[in-house]
C-alpha cells in the first residue's frame, strides 16, 4: 500500500509541474510584453521596459519559470497589478463560494444519479429507461451555457418566479442564507454532472447484475431491494469513486460558465474576468490551483479505490 500511495503521489507531482511549464509557457508566448499587458496600450515604450526590468520580465522564459517555480514552492502565486492584490488572497477570497456551488452540485449529482442509474439497469430497455437514457444523453450533450440560458428563459423570464441574477452576497453559505437565488445555478451545474454519472451508473449496475453473487443471493431468497442495497451497491458505486476525481475539471469548467452567466462572485467569474483584462498572473494561479485539485481529486480517488479493492493496487 505504501508502495503504491508513493507512486501515485510521484505522478501526480511530476503533472502539476507539468501544468505549470506549459501554462507558464503559453501565457507569457500570448502575452508578448507582460509590462504591456498589465500597463495598457497607453503606457509609453519606456515605462514598459522599467517595468519589465524591475520585475523580472526581460529575462528568458526559463530564467524566468524558474523564479516562479522558487515562488510557488514558498505558496507564493504572484500578484495581479490590475487589480493591486496577491493572487493567493484573491484566490482565496473567492474559493468558499466556488467550493460550496461545486460541492452543493456534486452531492446532489450523486444522490440522483446512483440511485437513477440502478433503476435504470434494474428496469433495462423498459419504458423508463428508454425515456431516461433519451433525457440524460440530451442533458449530457448540451453545452452548461445553454442548460443555463434555457433554466433562465423559463424560470426567470418565462414565469418569473426565480431571479435570471445569482445572489451578490459574499458570504461562503450564501446557497443556505438566499437558496432561491442560487437554485438556477446549482440546477444547472447539477443537471450536466447528473446525467454523466447516472449513465456511467447504469453500465456499472449493468455489470454487477450479471455476476454470481447476485444471483446467489435471489436464489437465497433476498428480496431484491435488500440485494440491491447490500450487494449491489457498494460494488456498483466503486467505478463511480473514480468518475468523481475524474470530473472535478468538469466541475471546475461548468463553475467557470455557470459563474460567468449567473454573474455569481467565486474563482470561475475570476477567472473569466482575469481572462478578459489579461491579468495573466491571475489565470496562472487558477490554472495551477485547478489542476492541484484534479490530481488531488484523482489521487483520492484512487486511494479509495485501493482501499476498497486491493488488487487495484498492483496497476
Amino acid at each position: 500500500m505504501l508502495q503504491f500511495v508513493l507512486r501515485r503521489l510521484a505522478t501526480s507531482v511530476i503533472v502539476v509541474l507539468g501544468v505549470s511549464v506549459i501554462t507558464f509557457v503559453m501565457l507569457h508566448g500570448m502575452s508578448g510584453s507582460p509590462g504591456r499587458a498589465i500597463l495598457g496600450v497607453q503606457a509609453s515604450a519606456e515605462a514598459v521596459a522599467a517595468f519589465d526590468r524591475e520585475h523580472g520580465y526581460d529575462r528568458s522564459v526559463i530564467v524566468q519559470y524558474f523564479t516562479y517555480l522558487g515562488r510557488l514552492l514558498q505558496g507564493d502565486l504572484g500578484y495581479s497589478y490590475k487589480l493591486n492584490q496577491s493572487v493567493n488572497a484573491l484566490l482565496a477570497e473567492n474559493a468558499g463560494r466556488t467550493a460550496m456551488l461545486a460541492g452543493t452540485a456534486l452531492v446532489l449529482a450523486i444522490a440522483v444519479a446512483v440511485p437513477l442509474g440502478v433503476f435504470q439497469a434494474v428496469k433495462r430497455n423498459s419504458i423508463g429507461d428508454n425515456v431516461l437514457t433519451t433525457l440524460t444523453f440530451v442533458a449530457y450533450s448540451m453545452p452548461v451555457f445553454l442548460l443555463a440560458m434555457l433554466l433562465i428563459q423559463v424560470f426567470a423570464l418565462g414565469l418569473g418566479i426565480l431571479p435570471a441574477q445569482a445572489s451578490q452576497s459574499s458570504s461562503t453559505w450564501v446557497i443556505f442564507t438566499e437558496p432561491r437565488a442560487m437554485l438556477l445555478p446549482v440546477l444547472t451545474l447539477t443537471g450536466v454532472t447528473v446525467a454523466l454519472y447516472s449513465r456511467y451508473q447504469r453500465s456499472a449496475a449493468l455489470d454487477q447484475l450479471a455476476q454470481d453473487y447476485i444471483r446467489v443471493a435471489r436464489a437465497k431468497g433476498l428480496s431484491m431491494r435488500l440485494v440491491l442495497t447490500r450487494h449491489l451497491l457498494r460494488n456498483a458505486c466503486l467505478p463511480l469513486v473514480t468518475l468523481i476525481g475524474m470530473t472535478i475539471p468538469l466541475l471546475l469548467a461548468g463553475n467557470l460558465v455557470v459563474e460567468s452567466v449567473f454573474n455569481y462572485p467565486g474563482l470561475g467569474l475570476l477567472f473569466f474576468n482575469a481572462l478578459n483584462n489579461q491579468d495573466y498572473p491571475v489565470l496562472l494561479g487558477y490554472t495551477l490551483v485547478a489542476a492541484t485539485l484534479t490530481v488531488l481529486g484523482n489521487l483520492l480517488a484512487d486511494l479509495l479505490v485501493a482501499v476498497s479493492d486491493p488488487r487495484t493496487q498492483r496497476a
